[in-house]
């Protein structure tokens, strides 16, 4: 059995499986759904720190290709527009999740891992060595460790007993994509019990349908007669839905893991964090997620770091989910349009037209705000490296192009001494590049350029060196190991 074994088939769990077999780990996904065809489009696209995670591995073209670049954040009712934001990507892409996965599966199996469709977990049992996997069906499989990538009803971290605390639902959709009798308005309704509306899709004639219930709906599947009643009571009527492809409910309700690890058990996406979709931080959150998590498994399954380095996963990760939840249910108040709700939307709205509000709510929503605390130093230190054009020996290239094969980097910028990594030259490259221009960060504005810097293989910046190299060979060591000793 492969090394890691995956469940769950979201952009999440392959995400998670494509960063593994990039660093050349065996890596499998089991998925109980039949196919990966999904019925509804579900989600609607990337932010900006999502498609730069896609470009440092080559990919983001693809996903380009096929979606359309916009202004994807909103706080409010305001669109919050990123165009003078420091980055190679300063927009979203709106593109369905319906489209989304078939381009993720399309990539890992171009790198060979094996997606097992119509494939059940229903229990598993771990120990000091591994995990035994059973499936329905009868059949046991053994793997290193288990990643559970697979919603927020994860079977996998239920059973690991995985605490999901946070808080309880106070209202529900109704998403579906349906036919129609009336042609419905366009444009989003918002009134007391919270937002509604329709998008036409690209067959012409199906609808995307959003509508707020007016009461917190059951846990039964919902009907067509459900959003035909929540679409009367918002419009006066139903439009005359039919024929739906797809019907489903979700919730205001905000939880989070208490651990994204336990033991050889880890959680991904949805099943480390839920929330309303207000904001759509949702897939890229996830995303973001396996991108930290996967060159670190690597390296503790190659023996070159010690299993503690996947600790730095749910103390990296869960502070970034926390804040995510915590702005979508601030999203979720401006979702109403009664008197009060609407006095407070007036408010925000003026607030989102001055700049630094603006940038603020915008670079967290894109997740261009991460800092991980990776103790005192340059304002690089914990942040993500910018794609930089570089000037090398080898001839022009950029940050992301170095990051494509999700290995480290020591960047030797003009000016740097001598930096001496014998012990870690198998694991980690290091360039020696020049850059014109000035180095400028999301919110921080321009900062000075360093001598060298110490970039991870998820982009963020492990190491900055200004002039010596004191601290690298903790930072290698704390990162990728205690290195090899030389021959003599």
């Amino acid at each position: 059995m492969a090394d890691v074994l995956i469940v769950g088939s979201g952009p999440a769990g392959m995400m998670l499986a494509g960063e593994l077999a990039v660093a050349g780990i065996d890596v499998e996904i089991m998925e109980r759904r039949p196919t990966g065809a999904l019925a509804e489009s579900r989600a609607g696209g990337f932010h900006c720190r999502t498609i730069e995670i896609l470009d440092q591995r080559g990919i983001a073209d693809r996903f380009l290709a096929a979606g359309k670049t916009v202004q994807t954040a909103r706080f409010g009712s305001t669109v919050l527009d990123i165009s003078d934001f420091p980055t190679r990507h300063p927009y979203g892409l709106g593109l369905w999740q319906s489209q989304i996965q078939p381009i993720l599966e399309d990539w890992i199996n171009q790198l060979g891992v094996p997606v097992h469709h119509g494939r059940e977990v229903i229990g598993f049992d771990q120990g000091d060595t591994g995990v035994t996997v059973e499936t329905a069906g009868g059949g046991n499989h053994r793997t290193a460790y288990l990643v559970g990538a697979d919603g927020g009803r994860s079977l996998v971290r239920k059973a690991a007993g995985i605490d999901f605390p946070g808080w309880e639902a106070t209202r529900s959709n109704l998403i579906a994509e349906v036919e129609v009798s009336e042609e419905p308005p366009a444009g989003t309704l918002l009134d007391a019990a919270g937002v509604h509306g329709f998008s036409l899709l690209d067959d012409g004639r199906t609808y995307r349908v959003i509508t707020t219930e007016q009461q917190l709906g059951s846990r039964e599947a919902p009907g067509v007669g459900d959003l035909a009643d929540s679409l009367t009571a918002a419009y006066g009527t139903d439009f005359g839905v039919h024929s739906p492809t797809s019907i489903s409910r979700f919730t205001d309700a905000t939880r989070q893991a208490a651990t994204y690890r336990k033991g050889r058990v880890l959680l991904v996406g949805d099943a480390a964090h839920v929330h309303y979709p207000a904001g759509g931080q949702g897939i890229g959150l996830g995303m973001q997620d396996a991108v930290n998590l996967g060159w670190k498994l690597a390296q503790v399954l190659k023996g070159s770091s010690p299993d503690s380095l996947l600790e730095t996963y749910h103390a990296e990760r869960h502070p970034v989910g926390l804040r995510a939840l915590k702005h979508s249910m601030a999203q979720t108040a401006l979702q109403r349009h009664d008197a009060r709700s609407a006095a407070l939307a007036e408010t925000v709205s003026e607030l989102m037209h001055m700049d630094q509000p603006r940038q603020h709510l915008a670079a967290l929503i894109h997740g261009l705000d991460i800092a991980y605390d990776l103790g005192e130093g340059h304002p690089l230190l914990g942040r993500r490296m910018p794609d930089l054009d570089l000037d090398t020996p080898n001839g022009p290239t950029r940050v992301f192009a170095l990051l494509h094969d999700a290995k480290p980097v020591l960047l030797k910028l003009a000016g740097s001494n001598r930096l001496e990594i014998a012990p870690w030259a198998d694991r980690v490259q290091q360039v020696e590049a020049r850059f014109n221009g000035p180095l400028k960060l999301p919110l921080l504005g321009e900062v000075a350029a360093p001598a060298a810097v110490l970039v991870r293989p998820d982009g963020y910046v492990a190491w900055v060196g200004e002039g010596s190299d004191q601290g690298l060979a903790d930072a290698l060591t704390r990162w990728f190991g205690s290195g090899t000793p030389a021959r003599t």
